[in-house]
């Protein structure tokens, strides 16, 4: 999910007494009808599924997810196994399943995290790219898409290094955690983890928001949670100009064919969104957002307890300093939570916003580097191996 500068939600003004009065189910379901209503009524073109810039495979496809493989092409597909150097361990990018696709790692030529993640050094590269769900789908949830990402790293090949992209950082977290010998290093980026550690525009409506009026918003999509209507609601329908090559972080001047060739490309990604089974949506807003049972202890995944103080993979902690979506200390609260070695825990802050960490072109080329170079590092080495000017330290 993304949400562009200088956007407070203004739908919320008047839909805030009904939200606060909402414990009775009538007043819940007044509030979800409200928020169908502004989401409907849209007659624009229907949006066109953003493509791929990198030249790769499919290595497997599920109901629920396409496995995109970007290994370099003198290496077998898909390549099972690790190596002793930490190049040739396989590398699973998990990416958000939220309202936008994972096209976000890989979105045009210089603001492609997937070729900057190659282009210093991973030469085994997969992507998860979750499907948009269908009505079969709706009773999906998220042990269901956990059973189908061991899939995907057994198919790889174990032990993986796994990266996180916000919403997925969550996923690869309760992931490493359950199946602690199949992630060897784990890299959170702008994930939400801790959500009572600081607030955000996300969690703050999440907590302010009675459960009724997400399971009323479910039953009004069928059981699913259209991406279509969340994007009415959460934002514009399309992102000006400036605020693109900011994000972008391109030296472009708007209006000249090669800025235009990048808006077009970004606005394609941002329209174009997710729907997510009913059961997975309300899952992730009760267990996560709600309770924060990942941070207290008492999140259940594929039927035992996340201990997150028993994860001892290294682990990489990178934020976003003006993210508008996931606080910084959500995501640093890690540090405390898990039982990682100092010397194996790593933490920077990038200058930029959410969506900049994973498109914009000053990170991609200072920032991200220094995160592969730790990757491919053996464990237990000094952090002073990860520097890049543009990362400030955390505090």
């Amino acid at each position: 999910m993304y949400e562009p500068a200088g956007h407070h939600i203004p739908h919320f003004a008047f839909l805030w007494p009904a939200l606060a009065a909402a414990s009775a189910r009538e007043m819940a379901a007044l509030a979800a009808r409200q928020f169908t209503s502004l989401a409907l009524g849209y007659d624009g073109p229907m949006a066109r599924q953003p493509k791929w810039t990198t030249p790769h495979t499919i290595a497997l496809e599920l109901k629920t997810v396409q496995l995109r493989d970007f290994s370099a092409p003198t290496l077998p597909s898909p390549a099972r196994g690790g190596g002793k150097g930490g190049g040739s361990f396989p590398t699973l990018l998990c990416a958000p399943f939220a309202l936008h696709g994972a096209a976000v790692s890989d979105l045009a030529t210089g603001h492609s995290l997937v070729a900057a993640l190659r282009k210093a050094g991973l030469r085994r590269l997969f992507v998860t790219d979750w499907r948009s769900a269908i009505a079969e789908m709706r009773f999906l949830g998220i042990d269901d898409y956990l059973a189908d990402l061991n899939v995907l790293v057994d198919e790889i090949g174990a032990p993986v290094d796994l990266i996180g992209l916000c919403q997925g950082g969550w996923m690869g977290l309760i992931y490493a955690a359950r199946f602690p010998g199949k992630v060897r290093k784990l890299v959170l980026a702008a994930a939400p983890i801790d959500l009572a550690a600081a607030s955000s525009p996300l969690s703050a409506l999440a907590e302010a928001s009675p459960l009724a009026v997400f399971h009323e918003l479910v039953r009004l999509g069928d059981g699913l949670m259209p991406g279509r209507n969340v994007l009415k609601f959460w934002g514009p329908e399309t992102v000006e100009a400036e605020n693109i090559r900011q994000l972008l972080q391109t030296e472009e001047a708007i209006g000249s064919p090669a800025f235009s060739y990048l808006e077009a490309l970004f606005q394609d990604w941002y329209s174009w969104t997710l729907d997510l089974p009913g059961k997975y949506f309300l899952e992730v807003v009760e267990r996560l957002y709600k309770r924060n049972e990942l941070a207290t202890g008492g999140f259940i995944a594929l039927g035992a307890r996340i201990d997150l103080a028993m994860l001892r993979a290294p682990i990489f902690l990178l934020a976003a300093r003006d993210d508008e979506l996931v606080a910084p200390p959500q995501l640093f609260a890690v540090e405390r939570l898990v039982g990682t070695e100092p010397d194996n825990l790593r933490k920077a802050t990038a200058p930029c916003r959410h969506v900049g960490l994973f498109m914009g072109k000053r990170i991609l080329e200072d920032v991200w580097p220094g995160v592969v170079r730790w990757l491919v590092e053996p464990p237990l080495f000094h952090p002073k191996h990860v520097h890049a000017p543009i990362v400030e330290p955390a505090h």
